[in-house]
């Protein structure tokens, strides 16, 4: 799927920008986990991304709107590790 295919949608752009320049991952045994990753410069190039991503369709989506949803993306996203994968590693020592 190409970035542009993303365009139409705020949500699937912020989260492709996210992903693509590694500034959240998803855990490879939960795939319904975000993981922040925590690199600040990853995070602005996804900013940069999305933005870029939404402007070539031509539709512009407001800044706030973009900077809310990347906010409650981040928000959203486990901080560094996967919980059910940590919880199964503290069950299991």
């Amino acid at each position: 799927m190409t970035a542009d295919s993303y365009a139409d949608n705020l949500k699937s752009a912020v989260r492709y920008a996210l992903l693509t320049t590694r500034a959240t991952a998803v855990c490879p045994f939960h795939p319904d986990v975000t993981i922040r990753v925590g690199d600040a410069a990853a995070e602005t190039h996804a900013c940069i991304r999305a933005r870029n991503i939404i402007k070539s369709d031509g539709s512009r989506w407001k800044h706030e709107s973009l900077m809310e949803e990347m906010a409650c993306q981040l928000a959203d996203a486990a901080d560094g590790e996967c919980p059910q994968c940590a919880r199964w590693r503290e069950f299991h020592r």
